[in-house]
């Protein structure tokens, strides 16, 4: 992780953290940057245009942005595009739109990049900017730390340094495109993948204020499905709050009141996924990737055998695994990660615990959408609840404790709680009981102790005991 971008873009309180100015200073550098590449790439020494970027007619870059519903979102979107202008690219907007759409629109509208303003799952006064590739794929690490090098002064590329970018001037300057057709030929995509109608199903859907409010809906009800959804009021200040899938036990209410067949909650720019079944219980990640895995093991497209979990995926998916004789991957936490793997190894599914599920022939981030378009793939083609698809999966209690600290580095390496975490983790596997896991956050102050056991009991203790150990240290941001 560098110094402003994280495991999942940049990330931080709006004018606090994250800055209209810093909003400007990258889209400065991504105009710049898109723009000579084209031109270093576009043409022969003799002058000849001669240009191999995919889909390219013209020296000009386009940039494809989205944002959520967060009030910072627009004046994130303003900030990007002027400066993206002012270095010479054309900025399309895709207005309030999910991540996975951008991703997707950038691949095949053959953008040079795509932008999407968002902080996911966190409160409202929170924003970020996630970078993607011209493939819709999250930006390399080496050209986010060119960003990052701009944002700190000392930008060093093409042999040059660089105090400051050159603005683009005359019919150089570019120009602020509307794209809502973007966002269209995205909700078009996804009823093209809708294999059954719905016809008949009675599908929650919850909005989180998000980015799926305006989207989510549309492809169910074209789909057939009769659609009754929450949480889809967004004012600026309201997403996530006490909504979508970090506060799933509203969609759980709502599903059993209404006796529907069962239930999907997204996060803030609908990336993630989780369901509820016809009873009202949670259908987590895990769960997810073993209906999905499982199904295409059955028809013969799993391709590799395996499905791409994360450290954070519960022990008794692989036990649900092995029964199958589904082989499976640990990555660390991130899709960026679990998509790194999956495109290296030529894996068809993959994702977190949260509600990250990437298919890879389909998309190349997480989308919570297609995510809830293809379990109902399964509950349509195999005609059973989803709560016997999941059944299979005998989850272990799991306790989180997020402790809020003041050095993420210092606290995760701390002797005594790794000695701790080491200690109890022996333990717990020695007796096939459970594991320990600790780690920093890539977009939050926060170390995340998770204990896995056979009882919530014990797993509560050793949780509370490790998180203890933190605060006694004088690590957490209350000590």
């Amino acid at each position: 992780m560098g110094k402003y971008f994280g495991t999942d873009g940049f990330r931080g309180e709006a004018n606090v953290d994250l800055t209209s100015d810093h909003a400007y200073k990258v889209g400065r550098f991504l105009g710049w940057y898109f723009g000579e590449l084209r031109r270093r790439e576009g043409y022969k020494d003799d002058g000849v245009f001669e240009y191999s970027w995919r889909g390219a007619d013209e020296k000009k870059p386009r940039i494809v942005i989205g944002k959520d519903t967060r009030r910072s979102s627009y004046m994130i979107e303003y900030a990007l595009i002027a400066g993206m202008v002012a270095s010479g690219a054309d900025a399309y907007t895709m207005h309030v739109t999910t991540t996975p759409s951008v991703a997707y629109i950038t691949r095949t509208e053959e953008f040079d990049c795509g932008v999407m303003i968002t902080a996911s799952h966190n409160p409202f006064y929170d924003n970020g900017i996630k970078v993607l590739n011209r493939n819709g794929q999250k930006m390399d690490e080496e050209t986010i730390g060119l960003i990052e090098d701009y944002l700190d002064g000392h930008l060093h590329v093409f042999g040059k340094d660089y105090k400051e970018l050159p603005f683009a001037e005359k019919e150089g300057i570019g120009r602020a495109v509307d794209y809502i057709a973007g966002r269209n030929r995205y909700i078009g995509y996804l009823i093209s993948l809708g294999m059954y109608s719905l016809r008949g199903k009675k599908i929650g859907l919850d909005c989180a204020n998000g980015s799926s409010w305006s989207i989510a809906q549309s492809v169910f009800e074209a789909l057939g499905a009769r659609t009754y959804v929450i949480n889809n009021e967004p004012d600026g200040t309201n997403i996530n709050r006490n909504a979508g899938s970090t506060h799933i036990e509203g969609l759980q209410k709502f599903v059993c009141d209404n006796h529907l067949d069962c239930g999907f909650a997204y996060d803030g720019d609908a990336d993630r996924c989780l369901a509820v079944d016809e009873n009202g219980d949670v259908v987590d990640g895990d769960k997810i990737m073993y209906i999905y895995g499982r199904y295409m093991k059955e028809r013969g497209k799993l391709l590799t055998n395996t499905v791409v979990t994360t450290v954070m995926s519960n022990y008794g998916l692989y036990k649900a695994f092995d029964e199958i004789d589904v082989d499976y991957v640990k990555t660390p936490v991130g899709d960026k990660n679990v998509y790194k793997y999956m495109s290296e190894h030529g894996c068809r599914i993959g994702g977190e615990q949260s509600g990250h599920i990437i298919f890879s022939k389909y998309a190349t981030t997480g989308d919570g959408i297609l995510t809830s378009l293809k379990l109902m793939q399964v509950v349509m083609d195999r005609k059973k609840p989803l709560s016997e698809l999941a059944a299979p999966v005998k989850i272990y209690p799991q306790k989180l404790i997020n402790v809020r600290v003041k050095d993420k580095e210092a606290a995760q390496n701390d002797e005594k709680l790794t000695q701790r975490a080491a200690e109890i983790n022996e333990q717990l596997e020695k007796d096939g009981q459970g594991r320990v896991l600790v780690r920093a956050s890539g977009t939050e102050p926060l170390i995340r102790v998770m204990v896995e056991a056979e009882s919530m009991e014990m797993a509560s203790s050793y949780a509370e005991e490790l998180a203890g150990i933190l605060k006694e240290r004088g690590l957490t941001q209350d000590a």
